[in-house]
């Protein structure tokens, strides 16, 4: 059986959407299934780009490949669920979230003229008329699945899957540092837990892996500086080992991101016994994290998120504890690549 993995990127820059489609590779690989990643590269600027991004991966032809057939498509990202073919299943990361959710806030970038505003509405026809071609709808998430519904009116199942490496994560003795993981970006908001340090004692750190470049990981990256003494460490893009260390001798997790979709830090953080500290608009995290239970869920503001750290800090006892449960309720979900590669290829 012959599988195209149909996904866009943005050159360059390497996110959990690759990490997704990689892993589904290697899962299908492992099952004797041919799959291979067709990749359609994105850019989404100016807006009327976005037309053209949409007809190029409308004019892919997977129907066959050197004269074979290839036997399923599954797409994952806008606008590579528009390929067209016979028996694709869509695996949905997410819409074009500027069309819809992030459209008229300060994360979107449509609507601040007639022309971004008319590719939005062109999107969201696009949508409603080639997403129900799909064989299957899946989405990542209920988030995911929500926004389709509420937008769209378009119905779709989850499928859960376990972050890559998911085997390799343990968990040792805490340290008083909080672990902040992620791409810096305005939408990830590490803003509110720097802020959030300059309110608590030197004798807790933060602790901050990812990508920091542009702007706002410029101006996050003075405001950690700003902070002195060390603490608040911006370690950039760190290697898997360190990775896998910081979260097991952590204290806890941030994951303030707003409106997250699914998000891997909730499910590495409980896979390595930690606690995390997430907000009520931060969406995907929600779906697993339990306030009091498991985590922390504090309002988006430096105040609580500095509160929320100073529970777990002033009582290491409550934060174990609480690692713990978020450990034990990812082992009841039984999150796993068997069911969502049946589905996929049902």
């Amino acid at each position: 059986m012959k599988v195209a993995i149909a996904t866009v990127q943005v050159p360059f820059i390497t996110g959990g959407a690759e990490v997704l489609a990689a892993s589904l590779v290697q899962e299908l690989r492992a099952r004797r299934v041919e799959a291979e990643i067709v990749t359609i590269p994105f850019k989404w600027y100016p807006p009327a780009r976005l037309l053209d991004m949409m007809l190029m991966a409308r004019l892919v032809d997977l129907s066959s490949v050197n004269g074979q057939k290839i036997d399923r498509v599954i797409t994952l990202k806008f606008p590579a669920y528009y390929v067209d073919h016979a028996t694709r299943v869509g695996w949905l990361l997410h819409q074009h979230r500027q069309a819809y959710d992030l459209f008229d806030t300060q994360f979107g970038d449509l609507q601040h003229d007639a022309e971004g505003a008319a590719v939005a509405e062109e999107i969201r026809r696009w949508d409603a008329r080639h997403l129900p071609e799909h064989r299957a709808l899946y989405t990542i998430s209920k988030n995911v699945t929500d926004r389709l519904r509420r937008y769209s009116e378009i119905e779709s199942e989850v499928l859960y899957h376990p972050p890559a490496g998911a085997e390799r994560y343990r968990s040792a003795p805490a340290e008083k540092f909080i672990l902040a993981p992620g791409r810096f970006d305005k939408i990830k908001r590490q803003h509110l837990i720097i802020e959030a340090f300059a309110q608590l004692p030197e004798t807790v750190k933060l602790v901050l892996i990812g990508s920091a470049t542009g702007e706002y990981g410029a101006a996050a990256q003075a405001a950690a500086e700003r902070l002195g003494r060390g603490r608040a460490i911006v370690k950039g893009v760190v290697s898997e080992a360190e990775k896998l260390d910081l979260y097991a001798r952590c204290l806890g997790v941030y994951n303030g991101v707003y409106d997250e979709d699914y998000g891997y830090v909730t499910l590495e953080a409980f896979l390595a016994g930690k606690p995390v500290i997430t907000h009520p608009d931060s969406g995907g995290p929600l779906e697993f994290v339990r306030h009091g239970e498991n985590g922390l869920v504090a309002d988006a503001t430096p105040a609580a998120t500095a509160e929320a750290v100073r529970i777990l800090a002033e009582s290491p006892a409550r934060a174990r504890a609480l690692g713990a449960e978020g450990r034990a309720s990812i082992d009841r979900l039984g999150i796993g690549w068997d069911k969502v590669v049946e589905r996929l290829l049902a």
